[in-house]
């Protein structure tokens, strides 16, 4: 990869997160395009043309000429062009995959609407609120369960970690408390002392990594 051949259009949200680790990990420099959903940078329409869902990351790749949205995506096509954090075709690979799917079909989507409703719609919906709470409590035990047996998520560190970890980085948000998941309480840590991720952690604001007592 040639040297900030990549844009990130990014803002500091778990998603956003994933990528620019993900940059931070694969050793590329990058250029951050900073997008300020409190403001609304997301419809603006040179955005939208790289991003038509109107939601970051997205990136640039000036080096091939490809523009992706959707982090899961991003992930997988640096990953596939850097040759790191992925395996060849084969059952470690597909590992990785069951994983990473199940961060972008469930991790991602009910953390985020336990964020949405417990901090910042509290009392709004007795009944949103004790359904994601209980369903983030129920990934918090499959992750778990799952990180008893195996140092990471697919076994070895690979984009299914990096996909995850940024959504458990957020356990307070979700008044989630971490202490009563112990693997899952050492695999974030384990992660959090990552260089990289602390680099891409700070992308575009420089913000401090949560940790448990």
């Amino acid at each position: 990869m040639t040297a900030k051949n990549i844009d990130l259009y990014t803002w500091s949200t778990p998603n956003g997160r994933k990528v620019s680790i993900m940059l931070e990990e694969i050793g590329v420099s990058y250029q951050v395009v900073p997008i300020d959903i409190t403001k609304g940078d997301q419809h603006k329409p040179e955005f939208l043309a790289i991003s038509p869902n109107n939601k970051i990351p997205a990136i640039v790749d000036h080096d091939t000429g490809i523009h992706l949205m959707e982090s899961g995506a991003i992930l997988m096509y640096l990953a596939h062009k850097s040759g790191k954090l992925i395996s060849p075709m084969g059952p470690k690979y597909w590992q990785e995959m069951e994983w990473l799917m199940l961060q972008m079909g469930g991790v991602g989507p009910m953390l985020g609407q336990t964020h949405h409703f417990l901090k910042f719609n509290a009392g709004k919906s007795s009944y949103a609120e004790e359904r994601y709470s209980a369903e983030t409590a129920r990934l918090y035990g499959v992750l778990n369960e799952r990180l008893k047996s195996s140092a990471y998520l697919a076994g070895n560190y690979s984009i299914a970690d990096i996909a995850t970890w940024p959504w458990i980085s957020r356990y307070e948000w979700q008044e989630m408390e971490l202490n009563d998941f112990p693997s899952l309480k050492d695999w974030y840590l384990r992660i959090a002392d990552r260089p990289a991720v602390q680099r891409g952690y700070a992308v575009p604001k420089d913000l401090e990594i949560p940790r448990p007592s």
